[in-house]
């Protein structure tokens, strides 16, 4: 649950709160019994409680492949994440990785706390996959492959120009794009448009990209090696080194380049928009629509704010809760998009180089949204002030003092 504080400044956050909560619980309770899919699910809630509350919208079978296909690649990107192990013995693992998938008894020591537990008890997932249809296991082992190879490349070199970043990306998250769209194909819930490839690609780049523009102090605060995946054709017109970036002395401009980060995201979102668009089964929109609304969330968030090279920077769990709450339609996600298109353009700054640029990104998104008509009549839940409800304090205060009063008399009375 979120802080007092936080409550008392959005007291509208407990009913979506409690209500997370109660699916968080209710999730973790309907664990199947047999001992690999036992471990699969449970492991799903131990890596990402928020995935593993969204997974529980897709029916059991597709739920089910999609569960594997996550724990897969997890695996897999826990391999490339531990800069402890040697490239030579790294980059075999990779390029095979796709052919543990079929070993129950393959398994590999590396990563640490759940990742650990994960990889040395990864004969689980390997069990789980042999029980999918072959039509899942074919798509898994493609993208498998291709990760794999493509994580093998990046070991080998650093991301330098752009295009890099975006070959990058397109390994560790567009092909995860690719590969579920082709898990919805498999499942018969789904049919694949013209250009599914471009955008099933763009969908991963826009969530990859949010989550390294977070991530820049934990990825370069890294032990023993950093991590390193902003481009320096960006970071270079900032800084000599990447982790110049995060001295206070050099706080102009690493938010000149924060912001350069932010607008090259934001170049995904009309592709992410049309493919969310052309989903027609309502529970696999919301699985590929919740996290959007929080990635276009933690980008103006992040955008222009100096506190991501200083700590932590994410949206508050009572935001969270609402964005799984009622995201239900795509006039919802219009309307999360627009609201935090207007949130971030609010914070642009006139004198900042790409300001002309990111104003034309968030313009365009803008017009889309407004263009489809839905914008009306529609409750914000985004651009909330978090204003105190100061009848709402009185009573959270009267509550704690009752309860105060009643344990100190309970206390008085041993």
């Amino acid at each position: 649950m979120a802080s007092l504080g936080t409550i008392l400044r959005y007291p509208d956050d407990i009913y979506p709160l409690l209500k997370m909560k109660r699916a968080i619980e209710n999730a973790e309770k309907q664990i199947p019994p047999e001992p690999h899919w036992g471990f699969c699910y449970s492991m799903l809630h131990k890596v990402s409680r928020s995935f593993s509350l969204v997974i529980q919208q897709l029916n059991t079978e597709l739920r089910n492949a999609v569960c594997v296909f996550y724990l897969v690649l997890r695996a897999l990107d826990t391999v490339e994440d531990d800069t402890s192990i040697p490239t030579d013995e790294k980059v075999p693992i990779l390029i095979a990785f796709h052919q543990h998938i079929y070993n129950t008894d393959w398994h590999y020591s590396c990563g640490t706390k759940e990742y650990k537990v994960l990889m040395d008890q990864f004969h689980h997932v390997a069990a789980a996959f042999l029980e999918l249809e072959k039509g899942y296991q074919e798509a898994i082992e493609e993208i498998t492959r291709r990760m794999g190879a493509g994580m093998a490349k990046f070991i080998c070199q650093e991301v330098e120009t752009v295009d890099d970043y975006d070959e990058y990306c397109h390994y560790v998250a567009g092909l995860v794009g690719l590969g579920l769209s082709k898990l919805f194909l498999a499942a018969g819930t789904e049919v694949l448009t013209p250009d599914w490839e471009q955008i099933s690609n763009s969908m991963g780049l826009f969530l990859q990209k949010t989550n390294i523009i977070r991530d820049y102090l934990e990825d370069i605060n890294e032990i023993p090696k950093s991590r390193m995946f902003w481009p320096r054709d960006i970071w270079g017109k900032y800084a000599d080194k990447l982790e110049d970036l995060k001295y206070e002395e050099n706080s102009t401009k690493s938010v000149q380049c924060l912001n350069e980060m932010v607008t090259n995201a934001l170049m995904h979102i009309e592709d992410c928009l049309k493919y969310m668009a052309a989903l027609s089964d309502p529970s696999i929109f919301r699985f590929c629509a919740i996290p959007q609304i929080m990635a276009i969330g933690t980008l103006a968030l992040c955008y222009n704010n100096i506190q991501l090279f200083r700590g932590v920077v994410k949206l508050r769990r009572g935001l969270t809760a609402k964005v799984i709450d009622r995201t239900k339609t795509m006039a919802d996600v219009y309307g999360a998009f627009y609201d935090f298109s207007c949130m971030l353009k609010t914070k642009v700054d006139k004198n900042d180089p790409n300001s002309s640029k990111t104003l034309n990104q968030l313009e365009a998104v803008q017009k889309l949204c407004r263009d489809t008509g839905v914008l009306q009549n529609r409750k914000s839940y985004v651009n909330d002030k978090g204003q105190p409800n100061n009848v709402f304090i009185v009573m959270v205060v009267i509550l704690l003092a009752i309860v105060f009063a009643y344990l100190r008399g309970n206390r008085v009375m041993e």
